[in-house]
């Protein structure tokens, strides 16, 4: 009789091991999206061509403390107009600023490399697809500057979607009030001067390389790439896929070097504005 007891917590932890095992095999696969920004990455212009910084202006990579998107696309060719393909994540957007902007408030906002996205691959639509359109709306990143000659670094916090409505948000350690819309290119800079805010037009760089047979709309951020060979989906598949976004931030902040020592001095009447925040091409890896 005195093995009883033993014999039941055997038979218990048996049970609890199958249903364990039982469990984990019904967990469904799922496509796992991750973002990351590479400074050593091909640096290309607005055709997806390779691009160089002109004769009287600098750039520096900057240092990414997070990004959001709000749209990504999966296209089987490079004719598929945007909209037109697997549309596998769309952001919320709100009318609350008068017209129809993104939800800064409900933004997935990640570190560079962290899970961005898991979509059970059941709801990938069975296809080959050869094309990446993913849409960035926001990016948070150091850069260095210099003021009296002396070095420092600032915290930049930039819009690049097609329009934010936006209640608040944090730059590093300040917060900046809003409660309205604002158009792709709107950024605060936290300083040793505290927090100042503007609004630049056409200063966002959006590589697409089919720009000519398959545009975006302008003021849009809907960076394009290609897979380096064919994504299949069969819906067949057992286990998860990860695919990483691989983003260039080759000296993607850039400004007018008005005396061509390639730091950017922000002096009043220094006259190095910014001229471009965009990123530089995007290339979708499968791991």
């Amino acid at each position: 009789m005195k093995f009883i007891p033993l014999l039941l917590l055997l038979s218990s932890i048996i049970l609890s091991a199958s249903c364990k095992k039982k469990t984990n095999q019904t967990e469904e696969p799922k496509l796992i999206i991750k973002i990351v920004v590479d400074s050593t990455q091909i640096r290309l212009g607005n055709l997806g061509t390779a691009s160089t910084i002109p004769v009287g202006n600098a750039g520096q990579h900057p240092s990414f403390n997070s990004i959001s998107a709000h749209y990504l696309e999966f296209a089987p060719s490079s004719t598929t107009a945007l909209g037109s393909g697997a549309i596998l994540y769309h952001a919320p957007e709100t009318n609350a600023g008068g017209t129809n902007a993104i939800d800064f408030s409900q933004a997935v906002i990640k570190k560079s490399g962290e899970v961005y996205l898991e979509i059970p691959l059941k709801d990938v639509p069975v296809g080959n697809y050869e094309w990446v359109r993913l849409s960035l709306s926001y990016q948070n990143y150091d850069v260095k500057f210099h003021y009296a000659g002396q070095p420092y670094t600032g915290t930049i916090a930039s819009f690049v979607g097609f329009k934010n409505y936006i209640t608040s948000f944090l730059v590093k350690n300040q917060s900046v009030a809003v409660n309205a819309n604002k158009s792709q290119g709107y950024w605060a800079f936290e300083s040793i001067a505290g927090v100042q805010t503007g609004q630049s037009a056409g200063s966002t760089t959006v590589p697409n390389p089919l720009a000519s047979t398959s545009p975006i709309p302008a003021g849009s951020c809907v960076v394009t790439g290609q897979f380096a060979n064919t994504f299949s989906i069969t819906g067949n598949e057992k286990t998860n896929i990860t695919v990483v976004m691989s983003l260039s931030i080759n000296k993607s902040f850039e400004w007018k070097d008005m005396n061509g020592n390639g730091k950017w001095d922000v002096d009043a009447g220094s006259g190095e504005d910014v001229v471009d925040m965009g990123l530089r091409g995007l290339i979708p890896i499968i791991q």
